[in-house]
Formats: structure tokens, sequence, C-alpha cells
């Protein structure tokens, strides 16, 4: 048995600019045993981070760092550290996530982080929502456009629910 954990969080740079970061820990509840026979008693076996700079107005990641500081072949797993850097200057919008696998899937990267990463694209636009939101006297449109990336992802965004009407 093993329990994933995810956690993100954003942080708002200046006017411009937005932080994402996530953090994947995945731990072993129970005794295991590689394949040597080796055991392995109940830990963290893999613990991965990723921070995003985000422009705010385009959601375009800007930069990406990634540190992996636990992993079952920590050498081997390490080398995946830069793996995502080819997602600089991907915009975080529908299409995101095939771009993502394309660059990163398979052999090409760690499944771990592509995870990790493609569950932060939520937590950048829940940040950019909160970015747009700091004015009293803001906008009802935001710069980016609702229907784009909010309509008929959920029961709460449905067409015609409550709050596209």
């Amino acid at each position: 048995m093993a329990y994933k954990k995810f956690g993100f969080s954003s942080y708002i740079i200046d006017d411009e600019y937005i932080l994402i970061a996530g953090e994947l820990k995945e731990r072993n509840l129970i005794t295991v045993y590689e394949r040597s026979g080796e055991r392995i008693e109940p830990n963290v076996f893999h613990h991965m981070q990723i921070q995003l700079l985000v422009k705010s107005a385009e959601l375009k990641i800007l930069d990406i760092h990634v540190k992996i500081p636990g992993a079952p072949h920590d050498d081997i797993c390490r080398e995946m550290e830069n793996s995502l850097d080819k997602i600089k200057g991907l915009t975080i919008a529908p299409g995101f996530t095939a771009k993502v696998k394309k660059i990163a899937g398979g052999i090409k990267g760690c499944a771990h982080l592509t995870t990790l990463l493609l569950s932060m694209a939520p937590a950048a636009l829940q940040g950019y929502w909160i970015f747009e939101a700091r004015e009293e006297h803001r906008s009802a449109n935001s710069i980016l456009d609702v229907e784009k990336y909010l309509v008929d992802t959920c029961y709460a965004w449905r067409k015609d629910g409550p709050l596209t009407i």
C-alpha cells in the first residue's frame, strides 16, 4: 500500500508574475521487497518538487525549477530534474496536457514529475484568479477568458449553470 500526497501553493511575486509550487510525496505504508529480495521498510518512496514562474496575464511559463529530494533510484531519477526544461514558454491553456506529454512523456521524462506538473495547471489557474481578485474594484472580465478555462470543467461551471449565465 502506498499513500500519495500532492500539495500546491501560489504566490504573488509582483504585478506581473505568480509562482506556483507543487510537491508530491509518495509514502510506502507497508514493508516491500526489491526484485533482488532487499527489504524496504515503510518510508517516503518518491519526493518531488516543482516551482513554476508564470506570467500572470498569459499564464505563460517563464521558468521552471525541479527538485527530487528522494526517489527509489536516486541517481537515475535525479537525472530527470531537467526533463521539464522544454516546457518553458508554454502557456497553460487548452492543449497543455498533450504538449507536456509530447515533451516529457514516456522515456523522455518521469511519470511522477509529469503527473505533478499536470496537476499544477489547475493550481496555476486558481493562483491567477486570486491574483486578479486582489483589487476591490476589479473588472468583471479578467484578461483570461473564463469560458475557455472553466465552462464544462465541472458541475458548478456547467454551460447552463448559475455561474455561467
